[in-house]
Order: C-alpha cells, then sequence, then structure tokens
C-alpha cells in the first residue's frame, strides 16, 4: 500500500487502502475524503512489517530514510519508536497520547472506538533522568483520568523494561499506645538501655530497637524519635551529663547529612502503624513491617528523598530488582515541606 509523506506525517491517499488499513490495526486517523494519516512510528513500523510503501517526492524511501526523518520531526524518535514497535508485537493497540505521554494503550481485544485506553505510556531512555516531581504530577493529572501509567525503559540494546508506577499510602498495624519512660546511655553510635523490665517493654511491646543480651540498642534515628515523644531521657557516656534532644539531633546529623529527612520519613511511617527497622542490608533506608516483625517480613523497602530529586535509571533499577527479588515492595518517600509522598514502582510484563 502506498503513503506519501506529508510534512512529519505520512498520507495514504486511496481511501479502500485507508480503510483497510485503520479497520484492521487502527492504526492511523482517518481524514475528511477518505485519506488516512499515519504519523511517523505508525509508518515506520508499517513498513518495517511490509505493509506500507513509502514515497517522498514520488521517490520510494527506504527504513533509513524514514528513521532519518523521524528523528527531525520529533526528538527521541527512536527511542519512541522502539516502544511502539515492541507494545505492538506484544498485540496491543497504541496510539500517540497528544498530551503528556507519549502513547495510549488499550486492553487487549480493545479498540478506540469501543474501549478506554487502560495505560499512559512514556518512553524513556536509560540514560534519562528519573525525576520525581515529573512523576508525581503526571500521576496526579492521570489519576484524576482513571489512567495508570507505564514507564517505558529502552537500554542500550534496545530492549524494553516496564514499571508501573502509582502512589500509594502505605498502613500498618501497630498502634498501640507508649506508657512507659526509659533511661538511655548515648555512645556515639546508637543508645544503650540497660533496665531489663524497660527492654521488655520497649522491644517485645512496641518494637523498638535490637536485644543485646538482656541490653537493648536503639539506632539514633529511634532514639530522636522517642525523645521527641517524651518517651527516653539521655546522659552522654562521655561526660556522664544529660543530653537534650537538639544535643542529639546535632551530633546525628553531624554524622549523616540526611538525618532529618530520614527522620521525617520515619515519623510518617510509624504515625501510620508500620514497624520501622534500617534499610542497609537492602541497600534502601528503611524496610517496614505490617504488624509483628518476629511473625512476617517486610512489606516495604522504603528510600527517603527530597523534593526534586532525581537519579540515573540505572539506580532505580538495580532499587527495583533488589527489592522484587527478596519480595518486597520499593516506595520512593518525597519528604516535602508539608507533606510525605510515597511513589510504588513495580516492574511489570504488558
Amino acid at each position: 500500500m502506498p503513503g506519501r509523506v506529508a510534512g512529519s506525517d505520512v498520507i495514504v491517499d486511496d481511501k479502500s487502502e485507508a480503510s483497510q488499513i485503520y479497520n484492521r490495526g487502527w492504526y492511523g486517523t482517518p481524514q475528511s475524503g477518505g485519506t488516512l494519516k499515519l504519523d511517523m512510528t505508525e509508518a515506520l513500523y508499517l513498513l518495517e512489517t511490509n505493509r506500507l510503501e513509502i514515497f517522498d517526492a514520488s521517490k520510494a524511501i527506504d527504513f533509513m530514510k524514514l528513521m532519518r526523518l523521524g528523528n527531525r520531526a520529533l526528538p527521541g524518535f527512536e527511542i519512541r519508536y522502539l516502544v511502539y514497535r515492541d507494545l505492538r508485537s506484544r498485540g496491543y493497540i497504541v496510539k500517540g497520547n497528544g498530551g503528556i505521554a507519549d502513547f495510549r494503550v488499550f486492553p487487549r481485544g480493545g479498540t478506540p472506538s469501543k474501549s478506554t485506553s487502560r495505560w499512559w505510556v512514556f518512553a524513556l531512555s536509560e540514560r534519562s533522568l528519573f525525576k520525581l516531581e515529573e512523576i508525581l504530577q503526571n500521576l496526579n493529572t492521570s489519576r484524576g483520568l482513571r489512567k495508570d501509567i507505564l514507564l517505558a525503559i529502552v537500554d542500550e540494546e534496545g530492549d524494553v523494561t516496564y514499571y508501573e508506577v502509582r502512589t500509594t499510602t502505605p498502613s500498618g498495624k501497630h498502634r498501640s499506645t507508649v506508657s512507659w519512660t526509659a533511661e538511655g546511655l548515648f555512645t556515639g553510635d546508637r543508645v544503650m538501655i540497660f533496665d531489663s523490665e524497660i527492654v521488655k517493654k520497649i522491644h517485645n511491646d512496641h518494637f523498638y530497637g535490637k536485644p543485646l543480651g538482656d541490653k537493648l540498642q536503639l539506632s539514633l534515628i529511634e532514639s530522636t524519635y522517642l525523645m521527641g515523644r517524651g518517651k527516653l531521657v539521655l546522659k552522654n557516656a562521655r561526660s556522664g551529663r544529660s543530653m537534650s534532644l537538639e544535643q542529639l539531633k546535632k551530633y546525628a546529623r553531624k554524622v549523616q547529612r540526611d538525618f532529618d529527612l530520614r527522620l521525617r520519613a520515619y515519623e510518617d511511617l510509624r504515625t501510620k502503624g508500620l514497624i520501622v527497622k534500617t534499610g542497609f542490608k537492602y541497600g534502601s533506608h528503611f524496610r517496614a513491617y505490617e504488624g509483628d516483625p518476629d511473625k512476617m517480613h517486610a512489606r516495604f523497602l522504603v528510600h527517603a528523598v527530597p523534593a526534586g530529586y532525581s537519579a540515573i535509571w540505572p539506580e532505580v533499577s538495580r532499587a527495583i530488582r533488589l527489592a522484587h527479588g527478596v519480595r518486597k515492595e520499593i516506595l520512593f518517600c518525597k519528604v516535602g515541606e508539608r507533606e510525605v509522598d510515597y511513589i510504588k514502582l513495580s516492574r511489570c510484563r504488558p
């Protein structure tokens, strides 16, 4: 079937052939008079699959020439094409979005005339940046239109990896009231509690810290959290003097530059009823349990990040892969001035 280049589009003039292309695969957009307008992505796919012959000024052009035209018309065209090609090869109807996303993808068996799109798909190179604020804005827009978002990441070999992304509100079952006050010894890297009766209450009933024999060691974040709620008083192991909450925070900030960021995330997770432990062994800030850590595995790995956070995609991919490998969900916790937001990313096969 012949088509002709018209600016950044390809036009199929023959009415019967235009109708056949559209009705058999929902390619292009029908025009008045019965012609069909294809964007460069659709045209290149039809050319590659030998369903379309394309002419530019009466001269037939090949795949390379059309790829060059597509790149002139649209930055990142080759990335878009590889994602479009992959989705079409999986049997999906794919249309340009005409808005914030690159494509609309319809459910299997669905068509633009009978069903709404299932996903908004963003085509990205592995060299592009993971920009949290941009993703949150897109999620807010898509949620209002009841669309799910897929991020399609194209690697150096042209393979496409898909990530489903959504906002979430994690929650747990632990909301018991703390009725004790503990005395702790600040040792520099952590806080030690020696009263065995208090240790049982702190750890067994509320899951703070980790036992060391009949003693308990608390992290700096746990200690700060408890001091801020009047449940812990401290003495400095070196001087023997009492320590204030501000002195503890000052020290913590010195040894951990993002301490305030982590503390905000920790406080929010605890407020939501989750049991929060370090996620160091999993390469994240925290692991979070919905209930008793002795009876269940952590559901979430949580990474606390500031507003405006960005990262390279290989780092994000590594975090998602690791979480999946240990059967946990990875959450990016954006700590803003007033609110804390959570984004969940999971690898998927559309």
